[in-house]
């Protein structure tokens, strides 16, 4: 086994140990300026050219992680989830086929962004998720062939506005807002992701924890599920659905969302204007 680490003080870039075919990818920007892609090494961010999924070409240039801000590992034109994909997250028995819903992806924010809480909004929740990203362009595909257009695996908290969730006739606003849909702190590719432990914790206290071997429908089976009906390309992102109950988040509190071979997802919920 290998561990790689990247300065693991930071704990919004908590990496765990990893198998040694795993690579770690990262999105960052410095004073404010161009986001980039990069691979993690030990000696630093190697800066790539494009995304990872797409070129793993070097510009040269290395950045320490303590001179970077990390954004979301990801850069995706379409993003789906996945609703009631654990049987501890239901009521009853599962349904035929997946529930499945979209967002826009301006709502993604990154492993060192608040979560914002709109102004109006009463109850916002957590969701701890695993999201695959997509590596390159699918349609009808198999679920056996599945697994060639996974590329690799992130965190995700689907934050969600349980009110405007029952009230509302899409899910579009209460899952979709500005800020609150947070992933990272790192892309990996190689992950086992039929096997990854997935833990929500609010203010540090465990309030969710499965494992994706437990899910109803697999990350191979959403991704085939989802290129029937819509062209999938590389970056495009699937989460996985949340386990177990959920909570109210209030401004200041702290969401944290640990998947094993990945890392720790930690964000702080604002008040929003």
């Amino acid at each position: 086994m290998k561990k790689m680490t990247l300065l693991a003080a930071a704990a919004a870039f908590s990496l765990v140990t990893e198998a040694a075919s795993a690579q770690t990818y990262v999105r960052y920007s410095q004073d404010g300026g161009e986001i980039h892609w990069g691979m993690v090494h030990d000696d630093g961010i190697y800066q790539l050219a494009d995304a990872p999924y797409l070129s793993m070409a070097h510009t040269g240039t290395i950045v320490q992680r303590e001179d970077v801000k990390l954004e979301a590992p990801v850069d995706p034109n379409l993003v789906f989830m996945t609703a009631f994909n654990f049987r501890s997250h239901i009521r009853g028995e599962p349904a035929e086929y997946p529930g499945l819903f979209t967002i826009p992806a301006s709502s993604i924010v990154g492993p060192e962004d608040p979560i914002v809480r709109p102004a109006e909004s009463t109850n916002l929740h957590y969701e701890a998720e695993m999201a695959i990203i997509v590596g390159k362009h699918a349609e009808n595909v198999s679920v056996e062939d599945a697994h060639e257009y996974i590329f690799g695996v992130t965190a995700g908290n689907d934050v969600s506005e349980r009110t405007w969730q029952a009230n509302d006739i899409q899910w579009v606003r209460a899952k979709g807002s500005r800020g609150f849909n947070a992933v990272g702190p790192v892309l990996v590719q190689g992950a086992d992701y039929k096997n990854i432990e997935i833990e929500g914790r609010l203010n540090g206290e465990k309030v969710q924890g499965e494992n994706s071997s437990d899910l109803i429908f697999s990350m191979e089976e959403m991704l085939s599920y989802i290129s029937r009906y819509f062209t999938l390309e590389p970056g495009d992102m699937i989460w996985s659905g949340t386990m177990g109950s959920t909570r109210k988040m209030e401004p200041g509190d702290v969401f944290e969302v640990e998947l094993s071979e990945i890392g720790i997802l930690k964000n702080t919920v604002v008040q929003g204007k």
